[in-house]
């Protein structure tokens, strides 16, 4: 059964940092693509960024780029990261970690992904 877990999330005022991470399990893919969205109250779920565990190629959504880094975990297959830096009230949401076992078309699609973990509260108070 694939699962995904995710980790990291928590309160912290404008500025400040926080980093999430994200374990997959459950499927035995040498490669995938794996990637973050949010949702914030009252809105559609959105794209933040996504990476490819082959090559390290990366993608982000413009109002993260400079701020977030995604970043994957070399000793452990299937765990990834995002550095969230100089958070905004903005960025306040539901982050949700996804998986493609198959490819990565380097677009932040959300029906490109069919696994999904159950999410993480990132509240940022101005």
């Amino acid at each position: 059964q694939v699962q995904l877990v995710e980790s990291g999330g928590g309160s912290v005022q404008a500025g400040g940092s926080l980093t999430l991470s994200c374990a997959a399990s459950g499927y035995t893919s040498r490669y995938d693509c794996m990637g973050w969205f949010r949702q914030a109250p009252g809105k559609e779920r959105e794209g933040v960024a996504s990476i490819y565990t082959r090559g390290g190629s990366t993608y982000y959504a413009d109002s993260v780029k400079g701020r977030f880094t995604i970043s994957q975990d070399n000793a452990k297959n299937r765990v990834i990261y995002l550095q969230m830096n100089s958070l905004k009230p903005e960025d306040t949401a539901m982050y949700y970690c996804a998986a493609n076992p198959s490819y990565c078309s380097g677009n932040l699609r959300q029906y490109e992904y069919p696994y999904w973990g159950q999410g993480t509260q990132v509240t940022v108070s101005s």
